[in-house]
């Protein structure tokens, strides 16, 4: 579970009920059927107009992406994977990584690892995997701006609710109780296009490129790696080259790793 993503739509529902409770708005304005069928309902309908059914069929795994913690590795993790890969192929040649295969979960690092097993080029090692990275980065921007287009088009069908309901008030513009509802009601309207807009749909899309950015920059730092391992890099340089990724505080914890694991070490000899 995305726990930022979570307590953050649990956070702008609050606001929204809260604010409307403290300006002595009734709760019950809130269940607008019609408002909410036009919102919603009208944004769905776009989408569907917008996108092919293949790009809305993913629509449920996007969002299980954007609430679900992603289950990549770190890029600390990574680094110290390579540099025990570049140590073992030191010792025992390329063909030794032929074992690692199988234990990898990552389908993108087993295809390269598989391509620097078969001893093909550097170059063309590079040159696959970057082309695979960017028909996957084509994939996540699709994915992404179905969420952009919808926070577009929902507070614009905040206005066409609010129209609408301005319509019937004007109907019974001689009623001042029902116009005043009605009133209450268009503007309803109004209120979940721009929420859901702006809380919901442009945040969601925002989350899905971080999170694409994220992977991207990790998939770039296996290529180097698996560069290195190709063209035989000893592990302090292939350290040196990958440890750019990662940021001071993601070194420090290696470092901070390393040094309780070399205390560790040195306890256990004394004894």
């Amino acid at each position: 579970m995305d726990r930022a993503t979570t307590i953050g739509v649990i956070l702008g529902l609050s606001v929204v009920v809260i604010g409307i409770y403290m300006k002595g708005v009734d709760l019950k304005a809130l269940l607008n059927p019609a408002a909410l069928i036009i919102i919603f309902a009208g944004t769905a309908a776009a989408i569907l107009i917008a996108f092919p059914a293949s790009t809305v069929k993913s629509i449920p795994r996007l969002v299980n992406i954007i609430f679900t913690k992603s289950k990549e590795k770190s890029k600390a993790e990574i680094l110290q994977q390579f540099i025990r890969w570049a140590r073992l192929t030191r010792q025992e040649g390329i063909l030794i990584l032929e074992q690692e295969i199988d234990e990898t979960d990552d389908p993108f690092l087993k295809f390269g690892l598989r391509l620097v097993v078969d001893g093909q080029n550097p170059d063309y090692v590079r040159d696959v995997l970057l082309e695979k990275i960017k028909a996957m980065e084509d994939r996540h921007e699709t994915g992404a701006e179905v969420f952009t287009q919808a926070g577009t088009y929902a507070p614009t069908l905040g206005v066409l609710g609010a129209v609408i309901g301005l319509i019937a008030a004007l109907g019974n513009i001689e009623d001042m109780s029902i116009l005043g509802t009605a009133i209450s009601a268009a503007f309803m309207a109004t209120l979940f296009g721009i929420f859901s807009g702006y809380v919901l749909w442009h945040p969601f899309a925002n989350k899905l490129r971080k999170k694409s950015s994220e992977e991207i920059l990790s998939k770039r730092m296996m290529i180097e790696g698996l560069v290195a391992l190709t063209v035989g890099e000893p592990p302090k340089m292939l350290e040196e080259k990958l440890s750019s990724y990662l940021s001071p505080e993601e070194l420090n914890s290696i470092k901070e790793g390393q040094g309780n694991d070399d205390k560790e070490t040195r306890q256990s000899e004394e004894e």
